[in-house]
């Protein structure tokens, strides 16, 4: 299964921890995604999923307005239903990522 499927994410901000709902599809055998949360639901971009050491490495970037307007650029280990990682905006200190797939 991977990382397809609708997750439900918390990003620990220096502004508190934003909730977040993404969403990982197949279209054309390409994986496509998005993240609603804060009030705006966002594209996915760049998604590249590897094999790594205890499940799938996951890596995407994505921009934001609300709170603020940033870049940002994922890198999550998925295994079975959960996902831990990190996210980087620019170069402000890169801020922990868990998430647990919707059922």
């Amino acid at each position: 299964m991977g990382i397809l499927g609708d997750w439900d994410v918390a990003i620990k901000t220096p502004i508190g921890t934003l909730h977040v709902v993404y969403n990982f599809t197949e279209l054309d055998q390409v994986i496509v995604g998005s993240a609603a949360g804060q009030g705006e639901t966002v594209s996915l971009s760049d998604i590249v999923v590897t094999p790594a050491a205890g499940g799938l490495r996951a890596t995407w970037r994505q921009t934001v307005t609300k709170p603020m307007r940033l870049k940002l650029d994922f890198d999550v280990l998925v295994s079975d239903d959960e996902l831990k990682g990190h996210s980087r905006a620019g170069r402000l200190p890169r801020t922990a990522v868990t998430g647990r797939r919707r059922t």
